[in-house]
């Protein structure tokens, strides 16, 4: 970096080094402004977001709608904490129960959270509804999982990074290969309280199950009486082309995990869905959040959940993905050993003789366009559902160059 603007940017990735705990890598890029799907670092460099913060802006950066739902709100109530009522939970736990089909929302406030409420619940559910022994629950989840960075969560990831040096891990988690329905079928016994897994695997690198999967889970929970959880807080509120990942199969969990879009890319915001036999199990005091639930938040949520009730976003990604699918099988064989998509969700595998997936990510930063790399080899695409065909034409010509 030469000039005083590079400097500035220099300077602050310095600053940030140098106070802040180095828990991520993040690309040499600092960002100022943003606006839809396009982010104006401080140089004055525009870059197109490929990313959407791992599918926290669905609706782009400061979708108008969700800004005026924040700025409304901020003038009136922030917080109260489930001390009190306000007076924007009841519309929004409304809202999103209708849109899942379900009775009950447990808010929280991070994915993480969410999943370690789901834990809890299907722990509280398998002694108090099911009969499981005292202590003796376990929960079935997938290789290649990733449900957050806890230290329950991470104690039953297979990944290396996220799982090593941070025990003693939790018992009562059974691992299965991901897409393997029969192995599910086998590992359940009259201990099984659920079966947690991710209807399309985000951090893995967008790993779509056989088709039939998600249907043979749901049957099979069923006939065991074991509840289904699924993980949509990265594939779920649009992304895929629908509501839902587990809608592309027809199939209704027994328990949503939610966040991420919840938020509308303004604010943390997550929740636990599921029918009053299963959420019912929770009783006052045992589960809470200060900020879980808070108006604010639901404010935001409760916008975000009336955009996704038209359909509108849903449908976009849908076409928008099958204009993004075709793109990007064009560079199969050209720098790119395989893609997998789902909606706007796209997982590119970079042929390691073009480079790793930081090295494509660090060349298509210099050519404007953001992505993040995962396990070595991957890309991940997931524009907000607001960008432009030409747009997603324009970032796989950059992505040619980087490759080329």
């Amino acid at each position: 970096m030469s000039t005083a603007v590079d400097d500035l940017g220099a300077q602050l990735i310095a600053a940030e080094s140098a106070h802040v705990a180095h828990n991520y890598h993040p690309l040499p890029i600092v960002a100022a402004r943003a606006e839809g799907v396009w982010v104006t670092d401080v140089e004055g460099k525009r870059y197109l977001d490929l990313l959407s913060a791992y599918s926290a802006l669905n609706f782009g950066h400061g979708h108008p709608a969700i800004l005026a739902a924040a700025r409304e709100q901020l003038d009136r109530l922030t917080l109260t904490s489930r001390a009190f009522h306000n007076d924007k939970l009841g519309p929004f736990a409304t809202a999103l129960a209708q849109l899942c089909g379900k009775d009950l929302v447990l808010p929280m406030n991070t994915g993480a959270e969410a999943v370690e409420t789901g834990i809890k619940v299907a722990r509280a559910w398998g002694y108090r509804s099911k009969g499981i022994a005292p202590d003796a629950a376990t929960i079935i989840v997938a290789n290649g999982n990733f449900h957050g960075r806890t230290t329950t969560i991470v104690g039953f990831s297979d990944d290396p990074v996220a799982h090593d040096d941070f025990g003693p891990y939790a018992p009562g988690f059974v691992h299965v290969p991901y897409g393997d329905a029969d192995a599910i079928a086998a590992a359940i016994d009259e201990n099984t309280a659920a079966v947690l897994i991710e209807p399309i695997q985000g951090e893995a690198g967008v790993v779509i199950p056989p088709e039939g999967f998600l249907r043979r889970v749901r049957d099979i929970c069923t006939e065991n009486d074991v509840l289904f959880i699924a993980d949509e807080i990265q594939s779920g509120l649009g992304r895929v082309g629908e509501t839902f990942a587990c809608d592309r199969e027809g199939v209704l969990p027994d328990v949503y995990l939610l966040g991420k879009a919840l938020g509308g890319g303004i604010l943390p915001l997550s929740a636990v869905v599921a029918d009053e036999d299963v959420l019912g199990v929770i009783r006052p005091g045992e589960h809470g959040s200060t900020f879980g639930g808070n108006p604010l938040a639901s404010a935001v949520g409760l916008r975000v959940v009336e955009m996704l009730a038209s359909g509108e976003f849903q449908t976009r990604a849908k076409a928008l993905g099958e204009h993004l699918a075709q793109a990007l099988q064009g560079l199969v064989g050209h720098g790119v050993t395989a893609v997998r998509v789902a909606g706007l969700w796209a997982g590119v595998d970079i042929d390691p003789a073009v480079g790793s997936g930081r090295e494509i990510a660090e060349k298509l930063l210099a050519r404007g366009v953001l992505v993040k790399d995962t396990h070595g080899q991957t890309i991940r695409i997931a524009p907000p559902l607001t960008i432009r065909a030409t747009e997603i034409d324009w970032a796989i010509e950059q992505l040619r160059h980087a490759l080329s």
